[in-house]
């Protein structure tokens, strides 16, 4: 029989009993943990729900997303999909790795239940790797800088996370207008984008390099890869050493010039002193190699200075002659060893040779016999052919300086005169009615002095002859053809005979009208207005 003190445990038991049953419907779940590939479509599935309940067939549950990233899902029934879009992606760079959300489960607006939801994104290879823009801007490097050091370190990212390995692309260097400077560079170890010089910098043959390199990614199947071009501008360093100039090249290779230094000549006489010399090619002065650097010079002689006659400034190169040589037979020339060394470095130096030679003093200019010369060629397919003056004459040209015995000579394309003063066409190279005048020069190389003549030289006609002189009647016909200078010639020779027969014609009617008395006179051997010796009277005279 039952008591009352049981009854009553009995009928709680029953409540507690019917409020378990009643809460059953949100019981049964967990926390959820699942995953989900970047860029997956809208509805993929994420998980199911293990609760008890069934929100689409009991009206008294609810179930609710909240968290951070409750918006990237949705419920449809008791399974969890994935809520992205066209215009948003799941992009796990952006995201993040993992989406955390809460779901929680309200029976008649009660709380029953509270389960954490984790998805995490798996990774796709979507990202192509980038160079850090720092990374990859211009350098500037000395051409000093030793072989095997490191130019410059280069950085790629991934945002995926792949591995990425750097190198040299040297593929470009065998590409017409796109050949890079690949060779002078090389990366010893791949993941590390250290950029090593691999052959050595030389400012005077190259100032700008350009290198490109390649990051790719070896940690997928897809292998995306990227490249920059890095530019490595080089400065100069002091390592050339002085030129003395002008620089006669011995090798040209583009902008680079390996020269020979020049030697110096000037003439003195014995009368020269405290004079400054003026040398040839030009003044001595050098430069240093360096052009960018242009470093400070200092001059010396260091030798053929003969006790001081001869001295340098030693900022300029200026030479200075300060005694006068007393005999030009004992020492008619000097040599002189000239050094331009760096300030900051003698033993960067360079030497050039400088002569100096002692001549007579000069005192007569030179002149030509004549102002102009008249000069004739006959057409000829002859190699050469002296050229002649009027009357046929060998033409001489003659440059005439009292200091000297050695004649002039000199030469042109087509002409050419020897020491004698003869002057030689290349006849085969002339045509007739060809006509050159030429400017003869004369020029004393100790003091400058010079002369000047003109030669007038005509070519002539097969055949034709050579004028007599300036004004003779054959010059009247120097411009016809010879055919029609004859032609004249013989009617001109025609009417003079005729000329004469007809003046001895008339001579001779003309004496046979003179006076008895007259031709008398005449025979006796007088002129007819001679008187006789005796007085005659006027009417003996009638």
């Amino acid at each position: 029989m039952l008591t009352p003190w049981r009854l009553f445990l009995c009928q709680m038991a029953l409540n507690i009993f019917y409020h378990i049953a009643k809460a059953s419907l949100c019981l049964g779940g967990q926390d959820i943990f699942a995953t989900v590939r970047e860029n997956s479509p809208t509805g993929e599935f994420i998980a199911n729900l293990s609760i008890n309940g069934d929100p689409a067939g009991a009206s008294s549950i609810r179930l609710c997303l909240t968290g951070e990233n409750a918006d990237w899902f949705y419920l449809e029934g008791r399974t969890i999909r994935l809520n992205s879009s066209f215009s948003r992606a799941l992009d796990r760079e952006v995201l993040g790795s993992v989406l955390i959300a809460a779901l929680t489960c309200y029976e008649n607006e009660i709380i029953r239940g509270r389960y954490r939801i984790m998805v995490e994104i798996l990774n796709e290879n979507d990202n192509m790797p980038h160079f850090i823009e720092d990374t990859i801007q211009p350098r500037y490097i000395s051409e000093l800088l030793s072989v095997n050091s490191m130019v410059f370190t280069v950085k790629a990212r991934d945002v995926d996370g792949d591995t990425i390995t750097y190198m040299v692309d040297k593929s470009t260097n065998c590409v017409p207008l796109i050949k890079t400077d690949a060779s002078y560079f090389r990366i010893d170890l791949p993941n590390s984008g250290m950029v090593i010089l691999d052959k050595p910098l030389d400012y005077e043959t190259k100032t700008q390099l350009q290198v490109v390199i390649y990051a790719v990614e070896t940690s997928t199947k897809e292998k995306y890869s990227t490249t920059a071009t890095v530019t490595v501008n080089v400065l100069d360093g002091d390592d050339q050493y002085p030129q003395f100039q002008p620089c006669a090249p011995v090798y040209e290779d583009g902008d680079h010039n390996i020269c020979t230094n020049p030697v110096y000549s000037v003439n003195i006489t014995e009368t020269d002193e405290d004079a400054v010399l003026y040398f040839s090619p030009g003044p001595i002065l050098a430069e240093d190699g360096d052009k960018n650097i242009l470093t400070p010079l200092v001059y010396s002689i260091l030798s053929g200075d003969d006790n001081g006659r001869f001295t340098i400034d030693s900022k300029t190169g200026e030479i200075t002659l300060r005694h006068r040589v007393e005999n030009r037979l004992l020492t008619p020339s000097f040599r002189l060893r000239i050094m331009a060394a760096q300030v900051n470095d003698p033993k960067k130096y360079s030497v050039a040779t400088a002569l100096i030679h002692v001549l007579s003093e000069n005192r007569f200019p030179p002149f030509f016999n004549k102002t102009v010369y008249k000069g004739f060629l006959i057409e000829s397919s002859s190699p050469a052919t002296l050229v002649t003056t009027y009357g046929n004459q060998v033409l001489l040209v003659q440059a005439i300086d009292r200091d000297f015995r050695d004649p002039l000579t000199g030469s042109s394309k087509l002409y050419h005169i020897t020491q004698d003063g003869i002057v030689i066409a290349k006849t085969d190279r002339l045509r007739a009615f060809d006509r050159h005048i030429l400017e003869v020069i004369a020029t004393d190389e100790e003091s400058g002095e010079a002369a000047h003549a003109s030669v007038d030289i005509e070519v002539l006609q097969r055949g034709q002859p050579v004028p007599r002189s300036p004004f003779g009647e054959e010059r009247l016909f120097g411009d016809m053809h010879a055919g029609m200078a004859g032609g004249i010639a013989a009617v001109v020779f025609i009417v003079a005979v005729l000329a004469l027969f007809l003046f001895l014609w008339l001579a001779k009617r003309r004496r046979e009208r003179r006076d008895p008395v007259e031709r008398g006179a005449v025979a006796l051997g007088k002129h007819p207005n001679v008187e006789a010796s005796a007085p005659i009277s006027p009417r003996q005279v009638s």
